[in-house]
């Protein structure tokens, strides 16, 4: 102990709650020495990790990491939130008693860091200043440098942020333990994982994985789980998977600011990341906050809704991203830039790296090519040669400051105001391109009951969504009525509300191809909504909001799209729609205790429904 009060003294860590956990959870896991980090250890860390071959060089500046290959992906099954009270329980959230599921992590952690340095992260998962910042601080303990490493990339990293706490103990305890990856039964009815956030103690406690979002406490498990609950109990703020981005129109001087959520694979990386069309770049810019997380609350002063992105970093998916999905991210991960690649594939003769959609073909020669996996491309057998060279969730980590559009006020403590909030999923019919929502809690029943179309191996029915409400289906820490009606009483004290909007680039034709191109035309519906907004456009009434006329969107440089595509694609299919009500009522009746006032709208919205068919 007296050995660990040295390093804390060294390291300038003077909050005494935090040397007190540290020192308790070192003695625990048994970690044979302790070191406190700063941002400034960055360069040092990376040194060593490619002394170690934790790191491979990725060109310059850049670097390359496998996982094990049993640990690559979140775990939804292995993920519980615990508390103290059955009452938190919700369909989605996985919960446990805390009584419960403390003693089960302490007994598997226990002794697991033998032989291991203890790293110790003090982090602020907002800009500093921020009226939220209370809410922010954590200090994550891990066994595993690279974790440390994407930790830099993903937070705010140093001592003086639980030095200067007001309530020295008020922060997220954090503690990562990876455990043995050979042998945890990964996938079977032995599994030894959990990741665990016990919500209302403030304390995260995940063992078995060193990848990703299982591994990164200050993401996932803090800035979605921990802060869902915490602005709950707060009664101040919400914290949801959101992307957040900002839209200046260089005519009129303004600058509008959209957040929303998108179930996984509907675009809202690429959105988050948008560039203005060309046609329309003259006149608009736009700029880039956060394509994950967003915290939103209500300013006192002026009564609006305002949101942070509390990450410092972006940790992307690589499939796909390349230089027409989204020339933004390729920028962003460049040479030069820190950035750590995860799971793609790996040339170690030329330090290249490669993932399925970074190119039509992966390259021609393939010296020198490992997969994932670190097996060499050359040496695949007959059977294994159309096989993904890269882990379909393949990441890259960089920070905020390499994204070419990052928004010039991204670490403005009190944050930007909202004037929309958006939600969109992959479906083929019945969603229109947009249909904006001008009520209150017809908005937060829209995103109750957001989904996107099950693939062929999900368990869903074609035509029935799966549904993922507010796209925090596996991120609520607490009940799915209660987290509805903090969303009333949050939204509902603004004095100048977000307009709500759906969106919708997926729908096909019968022939099954796209009708909207998607990417950077994406920005045309988002310039009509502020336009309604303002006031400067009327749309068309349906039972479902307001879609725009043809005449209001700004098409110009879209010569390809035809007219009876852009018909469809501002049309609403009514009796797909009834059809779609009645899957709507079985989700929400899945919930307890929800407001009467969604009940009221999904009744609001089917009797429209019903009056536009006769």
């Amino acid at each position: 102990m007296t050995a660990i009060d040295a390093v804390l003294d060294e390291a300038g860590l003077t909050n005494e709650a935090v040397r007190s956990y540290v020192k308790h959870w070192a003695q625990h896991t048994g970690a044979e020495r302790v070191e406190v980090i700063n941002a400034s250890d960055d360069a040092r860390l990376i040194r060593e990790s490619l002394d170690a071959g934790e790191l491979l060089p990725a060109g310059e500046g850049r670097y390359y990491s496998r996982s094990h290959p049993k640990d690559t992906a979140r775990s939804e099954e292995r993920t519980v939130v615990a508390t103290n009270d059955p009452e938190d329980k919700g369909e989605y959230n996985n919960w446990r008693p805390a009584s419960e599921m403390r003693p089960m992590l302490e007994e598997r952690m226990a002794g697991k860091s033998a032989g291991k340095t203890m790293y110790v992260v003090p982090y602020v998962m907002a800009p500093p200043g921020s009226p939220l910042q209370p809410y922010a601080t954590g200090v994550e303990l891990t066994d595993t440098r690279t974790v440390v490493l994407h930790m830099i990339r993903m937070a705010r990293v140093g001592v003086q942020y639980v030095n200067d706490l007001a309530d020295q103990d008020y922060f997220v305890r954090g503690v990562h333990v990876t455990g043995d990856l050979d042998n945890l039964g990964q996938g079977t009815a032995d599994d030894q994982r959990y990741f665990v956030t016990i919500a209302d103690e403030r304390t995260i406690l995940h063992y078995g994985s060193s990848y990703g979002g299982n591994a990164l406490l200050g993401k996932i498990a803090h800035g979605l789980r921990q802060a869902t609950y915490d602005g709950w109990a707060s009664g101040k703020f919400l914290s949801e998977q959101f992307l957040l981005l900002g839209i200046t129109d260089k005519q009129t001087g303004r600058t509008y600011h959209i957040c929303g959520g998108m179930p996984s694979a509907s675009g809202k990386t690429n959105l988050a990341m948008i560039l203005a069309p060309d046609a329309l770049g003259d006149r608009y810019q736009v700029h880039f906050y956060g394509d994950d997380i967003a915290w939103l609350w209500v300013d006192e002063e002026d009564g609006r809704v305002y949101a942070i992105n509390p990450e410092f970093g972006a940790f992307g998916v690589a499939k796909d991203t390349n230089e027409a999905t989204n020339p933004t991210a390729v920028e962003a991960i460049a040479e030069g830039t820190g950035t750590i690649f995860t799971n793609v594939a790996y040339n170690e003769q030329t330090q290249d790296v490669w993932w399925e959609g970074k190119s039509k073909q992966p390259p021609a020669d393939v010296t020198g090519w490992r997969d994932w996996k670190g097996e060499l491309i050359s040496e695949r057998s007959e059977a294994e040669k159309d096989a993904p060279w890269a882990h379909p969730n393949s990441r890259f980590t960089t920070t905020l400051a390499n994204i070419p559009n990052i928004a010039p006020d991204y670490e403005n403590p009190k944050g930007v105001p909202v004037d929309a909030i958006i939600f969109g999923g992959r479906t083929r019919d019945r969603e229109p391109l947009i249909r904006a929502i001008t009520d209150l809690a017809e908005g937060v029943y829209d995103g109750l009951t957001l989904g996107a179309e099950a693939t062929f191996a999900a368990e869903g029915t074609e035509g029935v969504l799966r549904y993922d409400p507010m796209s925090m289906r596996p991120f609520m820490a607490y009940s799915e009525g209660a987290y509805a009606a903090h969303w009333m009483k949050i939204i509902g004290a603004a004095k100048d509300q977000p307009v709500f909007a759906h969106v919708n680039w997926f729908q096909r034709g019968e022939d099954g191809r796209f009708l909207w191109p998607g990417y950077r035309d994406n920005l045309r519906p988002l310039l009509w909504l502020m336009q309604l907004r303002n006031g400067e456009v009327t749309g068309r009434q349906t039972p479902v909001g307001i879609v725009p006329t043809k005449e209001e969107l700004q098409l110009e440089g879209m010569d390809d799209l035809r007219p009876d595509d852009l018909e469809t694609l501002l049309t609403i299919d009514v009796p797909r729609w009834q059809q779609e009500m009645a899957h709507r009522e079985q989700h929400l009746s899945l919930f307890r205790d929800m407001p009467e006032e969604i009940w009221a709208a999904h009744r609001r919205v089917s009797d429209a429904l019903d009056a536009e068919a006769k």
